[in-house]
């Protein structure tokens, strides 16, 4: 049975992302659909590609996810399909795959020209919809569209480094459900530069000397529960995603706050890495 992801920005209350399901069910009664996120912030190329990026992975090799974000066709705006690592990827040509891309290069990508069979002013449900079933149906890329070979890029995708590797300048590119704080500096790009030395990250007025394996390490649990107070004390990890991440232990935005919340951050504010010397 084929499996067809979607990722929008649709939200909740609208019809769109209903109609997009029922346009693939009257395509293909038995596919099974999967909803990644609808909660896009609308036209947020760069939290879509991290969602996709944390996501596509865990699913069975030839599922194809459909990205309905900014999807509007127009002269700088074209759609694209794309094969990676044995998935399938239809989208607009915005920038939302570099990240992937960045990592793992594509076997195949093809620029979709089937507009001309197809009237539409709602692209996700009339084009994306036709190409992912023609996909799951066996259908190859090649009868769709005009090979590629290369995507257009996302600004800031890969953090600043300065000529003497002391400072990182990172971005912030998503705010998860807890409010905390994910930038596009990535483990391995961290070590390679960090080659053991001290380090003080740096978000606004707040700083931090350590990266924590995981949350509950800024917990002194041989301190009595009564006498801590651990929530809401900011931190900073690597999350299951490898991305640098300043978080708050236990974050509530409508009780102890969140790192967004607490220390003002938000999309695309900078993140900064100081090491002590250069090497």
């Amino acid at each position: 049975m084929a499996i067809i992801t979607l990722t929008t920005d649709f939200g909740e209350k609208d019809h769109f992302s209903g109609a997009t399901k029922g346009a693939i069910y009257s395509e293909l009664p038995d596919v099974k659909i999967v909803d990644i996120s609808h909660c896009v912030l609308p036209f947020s190329i760069p939290e879509a590609a991290y969602i996709i990026q944390n996501a596509y992975n865990s699913f069975p090799k030839g599922t194809i996810h459909i990205i309905g974000i900014d999807s509007e066709l127009n002269p700088e705006n074209k759609h694209i399909a794309l094969k990676l690592d044995d998935h399938y990827f239809v989208c607009a040509n915005n920038g939302i795959m570099s990240m992937i891309c960045s990592e793992i290069a594509p076997e195949k990508i093809v620029e979709i020209n089937i507009h001309d069979r197809i009237q539409t002013s709602f692209p996700v449900l009339d084009v994306f919809v036709k190409v992912a079933c023609h996909i799951a149906r066996g259908g190859t890329l090649d009868v769709i569209g005009k090979t590629i070979d290369k995507i257009k890029p996302i600004k800031n995708i890969v953090p600043y480094v300065n000529e003497e590797k002391t400072q990182i300048i990172g971005s912030v590119i998503y705010i998860d459900n807890y409010g905390n704080v994910v930038t596009n500096i990535k483990r391995d790009f961290f070590e390679t530069i960090q080659k053991g030395r001290s380090f003080e990250v740096s978000a606004r007025n707040y700083k931090f000397k350590k990266i924590h394996q995981k949350y509950s390490d800024v917990v002194n649990f041989e301190t009595p529960e009564e006498k801590r107070h651990d929530e809401g004390r900011g931190l900073v990890v690597f999350n299951s995603g490898g991305f640098l991440e300043i978080a708050v232990y236990k974050s509530n935005s409508t009780t102890v706050g969140s790192a967004s919340s607490l220390m003002g951050l938000g999309i695309m504010d900078a993140v900064s890495v100081n090491f002590t010397k250069a090497y």
